[in-house]
């Protein structure tokens, strides 16, 4: 799904309006009906008290026309107008005029002066104060009012999104912004959604289509993309009847020093249920036996120290290869990496101390294979020592972009949204759960991009796809371990569920599904 900017939001209206030959007032009457119906879907005609405040620009337009298609269904409504400026949008003035038609209870003006109404726990607050035009400080009287919603501790549903939200850069004050429980999102859900420092602010959401003109929404090509099965499937390469391993990749995996092997065999091991046909490992001689016990699906290659990679030289051609679970960062290690890359044109997957050596000795950027991109899986602490520290999640996001376009590289950003990074582009991933915050995780999505890689997948692919496989199959499992006792082995158990679900009914690709998730390690 397509996340639009708030200047493709404008453009998209603005084109809906254009040739479909309908006013911006139709518009805002299509998105407040769309809100009425979602409402009155789940209400059914309850009376519980609705209490909708409405800003004076188009957001409130909106909830002015929800609030008086509610009125005229029966429901028990108060509207405010939250009179923060003297300037109307046209669609504003003209419901303005539209809900004193259906109703002798006039919207009440709220003013800085005024009282706010008395609002119950079990009462229901519609948030159409802004929209995503928001680029400033809101007023304190606001701000005091937004307080007054979540003293109330009664649920808000936001339009759009939630009130005092930037579309596009970080908020100033917590306080400032409404605390929605839900937001209808109209024609696409919205960046902010998904970043750490502003995702709080909606528990849940979900998507409206207003009918905005269907070649602006198939042709606008977007930065930022939202992963869903949908997404994923037209990527998925089936295997042919006649195929045997030797036609689905040979994947190397290098890492592992003494007490970490444990990293390279749950990365070796998803790199197979992944779907590679060959899985060699590459570690220190003390990792050979534990290896060849617990794994005996994967061939092993040893260095010759007992504790550390001290020199990588294999005599295989692998298709691709991953450096770094449980690698290390001791100098010996370096210089072994080091002389590795100033040799390798094979595509690689790099993590964990792999990563570390990167952000360490950034030289060895410039020796990564120039011709198809690196993926990097980096945890947050791990991308601070990359990219460096950031302000906020908008600087956090502009920097991993610079730095892939720097470096040819895909970055993968864990998190509870996962996000993928190549250039300019975002794909957000909507799979995963608080149970991946757990010792291994991330060792097993390396070996699931890298088993993609080796199958042929082009690395981005298997960057986004790997990402959606590794978090879908911590869904499946949840409901058999729960999220405190998953554990990085029972994702790899349920991969193959992953995959078969790909083919099962695909679930609506507008919704948020997890109101809370947590970072891949």
């Amino acid at each position: 799904m397509k996340i639009f900017s708030k200047e493709q939001v404008y453009q998209g209206d603005k084109l809906t309006i254009e040739r479909q030959n309908i006013s911006s007032t139709d518009l805002m009457e299509r998105a407040g009906t769309q809100i009425f119906n979602w409402i009155h879907s789940k209400m059914q005609g309850s009376q519980v008290p609705i209490h909708i405040f409405c800003g004076i620009g188009n957001n409130g337009g909106d909830g002015l026309v929800l609030a008086r298609h509610l009125i005229t269904h029966g429901y028990n409504v108060n509207t405010f107008i939250v009179n923060c400026s003297d300037k109307r949008s046209k669609g504003f003035l003209v419901n303005y005029d539209r809900i004193k038609n259906v109703t002798k209870k006039w919207p009440v003006l709220l003013n800085c002066s005024e009282d706010f109404p008395d609002i119950n726990p079990k009462d229901i607050i519609v948030d159409a104060v802004f929209g995503i035009g928001l680029n400033r400080p809101i007023n304190d009287w606001v701000k005091a009012l937004f307080v007054h919603f979540r003293l109330s501790k009664a649920f808000t549903l936001s339009v759009d999104i939630p009130s005092g939200l930037y579309m596009d850069k970080p908020v100033e004050d917590e306080e400032a912004v409404v605390m929605a429980g839900f937001t209808l999102s109209l024609a696409s859900p919205k960046l902010v959604f998904f970043l750490p420092e502003t995702a709080k602010y909606t528990a849940q959401w979900e998507v409206l289509d207003i009918g905005l003109d269907q070649e602006f929404l198939l042709a606008t090509q977007t930065d930022v993309e939202l992963i869903s099965k949908h997404e994923v499937i037209p990527n998925y390469m089936p295997r042919d009847t006649f195929v045997h391993k030797g036609k689905l990749g040979h994947a190397l995996i290098i890492g592992g020093s003494y007490g970490k092997i444990g990293a390279v065999t749950l990365c070796s091991k998803a790199t197979l249920s992944a779907g590679s046909g060959l899985v060699t490992a590459f570690v220190p001689k003390c990792g050979y036996i534990p290896l060849q016990s617990s794994f005996p699906e994967a061939m092993v290659l040893t260095d010759k120290h007992e504790h550390l990679l001290t020199a990588i030289s294999f005599d295989i051609k692998p298709n691709v290869i991953a450096f770094g679970v449980g690698a290390g960062t001791h100098d010996l290690t370096t210089y072994a990496f080091e002389d590795f890359l100033r040799t390798n044109s094979t595509p690689l997957v790099i993590d964990a101390d792999g990563l570390n050596l990167l952000a360490e000795h950034k030289h060895l950027l410039k020796l990564l294979p120039k011709k198809i991109p690196t993926v990097l899986t980096p945890h947050p602490k791990e991308l601070e020592r990359l990219i460096g520290v950031w302000s906020d999640d908008f600087d956090k996001l502009n920097k991993v972009k610079a730095f892939s376009k720097k470096h040819h590289v895909i970055v993968v950003i864990k998190g509870a949204h996962t996000i993928t990074v190549f250039d300019d582009k975002l794909y957000i991933n909507t799979t995963g759960n608080p149970g991946l915050a757990t010792a291994g995780s991330g060792d097993v999505l390396t070996g699931v991009i890298t088993g993609l890689i080796a199958q042929g997948y082009h690395p981005v692919v298997a960057a986004i796809f790997g990402v959606y496989l590794h978090g879908a199959s911590a869904d499946i499992a949840v409901p058999d371990f729960g999220y405190e006792s998953l554990i990085a082995s029972h994702i790899i158990e349920y991969l193959g569920a992953a995959f078969l679900d790909l083919f099962q009914q695909p679930e609506p690709s507008n919704k948020s599904e997890t109101p809370s998730k947590a970072a891949d390690n």
